[in-house]
């Protein structure tokens, strides 16, 4: 079944080939609904798009369309032309109740779009597996998990994909770590180093280590340093999978660094980047001509040393990516990597592969506020408020909903007690609420049954709520395309709103009118099942009780 802005492009396309015989794709055609009621239910700005294909004044070309609308046929009452030829729509009254019905129909699959042939691979969280999760990473997985769920909505091929930075000189100082607290279990003084991990999961593991092994792996030998660093990654990996775990976040690939070095594939992207005469020599050191490609300056890619710097495997990593076959690629980087973009996109560029298949989004700083004042986070420290701290101060769902709530590019305060707040300033408990009254009124009907015709919802506050649920649709195409993860929220606020307004104007449960009482049951399961659905895009629970 169409949705009603489909019906209405559709409306105007016929419409517009009947007046001009021109030829107009349906997603060409924008329609909105507008801020101001009097505006119509709908309006589009079709004319003035044609001005410049029809050469004339927008104003004589809305008039043409408006002449030639099949209005019996999509419902549409009236058509008006405002300002410089916009086309205002008001529909019929009973044009909307249609909507109920097919969300009825189709329960929890309502939103599904048609199936894209586009693979999208979006990468996000990537920590390093030296510590637990923080703040950072929270928005990040929220964000990205959010945004896979609402592209498969869309009807994308999604993987979602962790890349293990399990090489390096963080992962040698984890190695380094552990092995000191090792040491120190058995009694052995060790210093860990300026640069070591000192939380206290280090140590603990250094413990367990010493009672299941004893003073088998003393000797810092490469090997033993080898035995150590593996255990330590694991261990963190561990960590970090079952916070996500309990976070809600899930991935289908996990990508390690040190694989695609083990393969050759590093290497092999340097070579290529030789071959192809986009690398020169100065001071001892290798360097990509990624100025040839719009970067500020050129990038070193193996040191004086020997030692390769972060950009090679990331190169080799990105590389592969575009071997794998995806059609688009997403990353997610902390605001620290803004300047990575344009190296990244020329290496990609210089080994051949398309740059405007990949994206990257910036995830702005997150400020956590407590009484009034920050908490300041250093993971190395071991002393960051992780992932499951946050979760078991506010919730999951809090979590989840206050870290997608706002613009990626936006900076962050995280308000701990506005976050648990039982009251409507709470955005989170504000919607569960509205899901939750939903579900109490259902209850108070066990036999109602569908209606067969929705002829008697024309309440003003009943067209605002069914134009709300109809804006579903477009809702998840907009944030799937732009990847604004935010506005599923902004629509879960206005939904919740337009819920609670119809239902202190309109009494759902009448027993002197059983016919308009069903139809109203009808508009409240329609919307439970739209807010439901809204919510787990997010990653946040429609509870039924609260």
């Amino acid at each position: 079944m169409q949705t009603i802005d489909v019906q209405l492009k559709e409306a105007l396309q016929k419409a517009i080939k009947k007046a001009f015989d021109l030829e107009l794709d349906v997603k060409e055609i924008q329609i909105e609904i507008p801020k101001n009621k009097e505006h119509g239910d709908f309006s589009s700005n079709a004319a003035m798009q044609l001005t410049k294909i029809l050469r004339k004044n927008p104003r004589l070309i809305a008039q043409e369309i408006v002449q030639n609308v099949d209005q019996e046929t999509y419902g549409i009452e009236k058509i008006e032309i405002a300002g410089p030829g916009f086309l205002n729509l008001c529909l019929e009254k009973n044009s909307f109740a249609q909507v109920v019905h097919d969300i009825l129909k189709r329960g929890e699959q309502y939103g599904n779009q048609p199936k894209q042939d586009v693979h999208i691979n979006l990468e996000y969280v990537s920590a390093n597996p030296t510590g637990s999760l923080h703040l950072g990473h929270a928005r990040g997985a929220a964000w990205g998990d959010a945004c896979a769920r609402i592209m498969k909505k869309a009807g994308y091929d999604v993987t979602r994909e962790y890349y293990v930075n399990d090489a390096g000189n963080q992962i040698a100082n984890l190695a380094q770590s552990l092995y000191a607290r090792y040491n120190q279990a058995l009694g052995i003084p060790k210093e860990i180093g300026a640069d070591g991990y000192l939380g206290s999961d280090i140590e603990e593991k250094g413990k367990e280590l010493a009672r299941k092994y004893g003073d088998r792996y003393l000797d810092a030998s490469e090997e033993n340093l080898a035995f150590f660093r593996k255990v330590g990654v694991d261990f963190e990996l561990d960590k970090i999978k079952k916070d996500l775990d309990e976070y809600r976040v899930h991935f289908d690939v996990w990508s390690s660094e040190q694989k695609l070095r083990d393969d050759g594939a590093v290497e092999q992207a340097i070579l290529k980047l030789v071959e192809q005469g986009y690398t020169y020599e100065k001071e001892g050191a290798l360097w990509f001509r990624s100025t040839d490609f719009g970067d500020d300056k050129d990038r070193v890619l193996r040191k004086s040393d020997g030692s390769l710097t972060y950009l090679v495997p990331d190169i080799a990593y990105h590389n592969n990516k575009y071997e794998r076959g995806f059609d688009e690629l997403v990353d997610f980087f902390g605001a620290d990597h803004h300047g990575y973009i344009p190296r990244l996109k020329a290496s990609m560029s210089a080994l051949g592969n398309d740059p405007e298949k990949l994206h990257v989004d910036i995830i702005q700083m997150v400020r956590l506020v407590s009484n009034g004042e920050e908490m300041k986070m250093s993971k190395r420290l071991g002393n960051a408020t992780t992932i499951t701290e946050l979760c078991q101060r506010v919730g999951v769902d809090a979590a989840r909903y206050f870290f997608v709530q706002r613009a990626l590019d936006s900076h962050l305060d995280f308000d701990v007690e506005l976050a648990t707040k039982k009251s409507n300033e709470n955005p989170v408990y504000y919607a569960q609420y509205a899901h939750a009254r939903m579900c109490s009124i259902l209850k108070q009907a066990p036999d109602w049954q569908e209606p067969e015709v929705y002829d008697q919802l024309v309440h003003e506050k009943e067209i605002d709520l069914m134009k709300t649920l109809e804006e579903y649709n477009k809702v998840i195409r907009d944030v799937a395309k732009s990847r604004q993860v935010h506005k599923m929220t902004h629509y879960i606020q206005s939904l919740a709103s337009k819920f609670h307004s119809f239902y202190n104007a309109c009494k759902v449960i009448d027993p002197n009118n059983k016919e308009l009482s069903a139809q109203r049951l009808a508009l409240v399961k329609a919307t439970k099942i739209v807010l439901a659905n809204a919510l787990d895009l997010i990653g946040v629970e429609a509870v039924e009780s609260m």
